[in-house]
């Protein structure tokens, strides 16, 4: 199995004989001139902006070296590939949104930049003379050393001659001896030089390319992806929804009228009277079904409307007499903290039907501090809901968790039963031409049908868990 970075060959056989005390050289050449370099781009940056900044045109220059980090980092990364073969990835989130100010605010708040900096001053300030020494006493004197013999054969005449200018060699013993002696020390150094670049390397590593990457950044980028993967599952309820509508609720609609028709024109009493109004009714019952179908998917007064309207519909198809109370103003939403909401609230109303023997429910909400959406749906029924004994309110609790939401339920046996939502949010822009409270209670919600029955799904009450 061949070493894949630079300590594995440190501890193998042969260490000398292979490529990775010439890749170790490379890496430890290659950060000196780095360093070096790094350093002079600073110091002229810094020098410029900070003569410029007089007239304010230096400023954006001194802000930039926040930045430095980064460019030097994704070559810190390139290079590694010398001394460890393991995958180098940066520990950057991607920006919440597209353009300047996004990439800025990421950058900004995130510790990888700020990581990649520190790194960028250490390797300019530190790190460079550091491995421009190691890599002279290391390589240069050895190599020197070893060149004596030449050296005498040459400028020495065969005579005398100076090893590094300090040490006089006279004669060839001496200076074969000399030789000897540098090839030790080379060796000896290529195991040093091995060390300084795999510790260089584990330095660079742990600064700019950990193993398992950004742990922070790691958590945003779940979060993000989350919440993409919410907005794509609304937005495909919202796609069914009105493709139910638009298309087969219309169909519907328009067989049951030709069968109204042909019922019209059939002769009364007849078995061809009977057949068109067992087909109209049956088509009616199938039209109320898919209606109510419809609004179970993504209700259109949630959309249009709000959450308070969506409630308050919620409210008045429940069979159980709910009071509403929405804090003022009551503001749009993030529609998928709307559908969440909704929801929770509806199967709620559902199971203190069904299981609380409630004689009076209650669902109040409160946008707190333009952050928080807390949301109380109380009964005065039995009580004794326990989470252990179902997955209703399991089911409920994971969808407010996925909106980084929490869910608390109370029910003592004997009741009251209170379940308690609290999820942060911001409030969206509301939409033009929205239509003032007032006119939605003199206006029909636009999912009360005719003949439409209440809700009835869910487990909140007794049987709610």
């Amino acid at each position: 199995m061949q070493p894949r970075n630079v300590w594995q060959a440190l501890i193998r056989p042969g260490y000398l004989l292979s490529p990775w005390p010439w890749r170790a050289v490379a890496y430890l050449l290659t950060g000196a001139v780095t360093g070096a370099a790094v350093l002079v781009g600073l110091v002229a940056v810094v020098a410029v902006g900070g003569v410029l900044a007089v007239v304010l045109v230096g400023l954006p220059l001194l802000a930039a070296v926040a930045f430095a980090g980064l460019p030097a980092a994704a070559l810190e990364r390139r290079r590694l590939r010398l001394v460890d073969a393991d995958d180098a990835p940066g520990a950057h989130a991607e920006p919440a949104a597209p353009g300047l100010r996004s990439w800025l605010t990421t950058r900004l708040r995130e510790r990888a930049t700020w990581r990649e900096l520190g790194h960028t001053l250490l390797a300019a300030c530190l790190l460079w003379p550091a491995e421009a020494l190691l890599l002279t006493v290391a390589l240069f004197v050895p190599l020197a050393t070893v060149a004596a013999p030449l050296l005498m054969a040459t400028v020495g005449e065969g005579r005398e001659t100076k090893v590094l200018k300090v040490w006089t060699v006279t004669g060839w013993p001496a200076a074969f001896g000399a030789a000897a002696l540098g090839v030790l020390l080379l060796a000896v150094g290529g195991y040093a030089l091995g060390a300084a670049a795999g510790a260089r390397a584990a330095l660079t590593r742990l600064l700019v390319a950990p193993r398992g990457g950004d742990p922070q950044a790691r958590v945003v980028e779940l979060t993000r992806s989350r919440a993409r993967l919410v907005d794509a599952f609304e937005s495909e309820r919202r796609r069914i929804e009105r493709d139910l509508h638009d298309g087969a609720q219309q169909r519907l609609v328009a067989l049951t009228m030709n069968l109204g028709l042909a019922r019209l024109d059939a002769p009364p009493g007849g078995p061809l009277a009977e057949q068109l109004t067992r087909a109209h009714e049956e088509a009616g019952a199938a039209l109320a079904e898919l209606r109510e179908l419809i609004h179970g998917i993504h209700p259109q007064v949630l959309a249009d409307y709000g959450l308070e309207a969506a409630v308050a519909d919620a409210a008045d198809r429940s069979p159980v007499p709910v009071d509403v109370e929405f804090a003022r103003p009551a503001p749009r939403l993030p529609q998928a903290v709307e559908a969440a909401a909704y929801f929770v609230v509806r199967e709620a109303l559902a199971n203190v039907a069904r299981h609380s023997g409630a004689r009076r429910a209650r669902v109040r909400a409160e946008h707190r501090g333009g952050r928080l959406l807390v949301l109380e749906v109380a009964d005065d029924g039995r009580g004794g809901a326990d989470s252990a004994r179902g997955t209703g309110l399991t089911g409920l609790a994971d969808r407010v968790s996925v909106l980084d939401g929490r869910l608390t339920l109370t029910s003592p046996p004997g009741g009251p039963t209170l379940l308690r939502v609290e999820i942060p949010c911001e409030p969206s822009p509301s939409p033009p031409n929205q239509p003032s409270q007032s006119s939605l209670s003199n206006e029909p919600s636009p999912s009360n049908e005719p003949g439409e029955p209440g809700e009835r799904t869910g487990t909140v009450g007794e049987a709610c868990a």
